[in-house]
């Protein structure tokens, strides 16, 4: 238990690089070298250690998937547990690919209705920021200076919404972030080898990105390919931050270790992604 694993991850264009992940008893889970251990809590889980049947075998986090929420109930408990985090701090949102951003100044109690956003953002220590993947790209964000965190939920479609520079900008308001000041962590999700989108995909990167576009789109076999990683760490350098950290880890590439929507037919799961201020700090 807290053993560290080494994980080869393919950061694209045939590269690669070593990434630790972190055993605590059947858990295994990603946490960014960016952010210090001593003032926040964080985790990406691998479907690894939980209680879910086949197809969502095993730490399932989703419930709209066909998986039993008693099963997916005792997958968050251990996560929660693992971290050392009451469940009852969470706070979760119904991901709808917006660029919705929420700030809650109290958790989510368990038997009320989630809201829809597809980013989160609080500077309060007593609440446990939770969000669900399966290839979309989860993004943490971490201001040291006013103790602010934040989990952001790009698909394509939160990506050219610009849902990572909308969570900057609320930052910003609410909590008097300097962007200079914010740590970005871009998490294990579908990576550029494996992305095919459509036309109409590309032509809204083009407008979200302009001449920085080729950058992240490339064709192979007749056939555009996406780099989510490379776009939403563009589009945070355009929003003032200065520190993005990228795991390089393809879900596509490693369903071994975790869910895949497009990797599996849909027939699938979600991971969960949590990010927390340390109480006390």
């Amino acid at each position: 238990s807290g053993q560290a694993g080494i994980y080869t991850a393919n950061v694209g264009q045939g590269r690669l690089k070593k990434v630790a992940i972190r055993e605590l008893g059947a858990l295994r889970l990603f946490e960014f070298d960016l952010f210090p251990g001593t003032q926040v809590v964080q985790g990406i889980f691998t479907r690894h250690g939980g209680v879910s049947p086949q197809p969502w075998k095993s730490l399932n986090l989703g419930g709209l998937n066909g998986d039993s929420r008693e099963n997916v109930i005792e997958n968050r408990r251990r996560i929660f547990d693992a971290l050392g985090r009451p469940v009852e701090t969470i706070f979760d949102v119904w991901q709808v690919h917006s660029a919705d951003v929420i700030c809650p100044q109290q958790p989510r109690r368990l038997d009320l209705q989630h809201q829809k956003a597809d980013a989160i953002a609080t500077n309060r220590p007593d609440i446990t920021l939770f969000m669900r993947f399966a290839d979309c790209v989860p993004v943490f964000f971490y201001d040291p200076v006013k103790r602010v965190v934040a989990i952001a939920h790009a698909g394509w479609q939160g990506t050219v919404k610009n849902i990572v520079a909308r969570t900057v900008e609320t930052m910003q308001e609410k909590y008097a972030s300097q962007p200079s000041d914010i740590l970005a962590g871009i998490g294990p999700s579908i990576g550029p080898d494996h992305y095919e989108v459509g036309d109409d995909v590309v032509q809204a990167v083009r407008g979200v990105l302009g001449e920085r576009s080729p950058e992240v789109v490339s064709r192979k076999n007749g056939r555009f390919r996406l780099d989510l990683w490379g776009t939403n760490k563009i589009l945070l350098e355009q929003a003032g931050v200065r520190c993005v950290e990228v795991a390089g880890i393809c879900t596509a590439c490693h369903m071994h270790d975790w869910y895949s929507h497009r990797g599996e037919h849909g027939a699938t799961g979600r991971f969960g992604a949590l990010l927390a201020l340390r109480v006390g700090e």
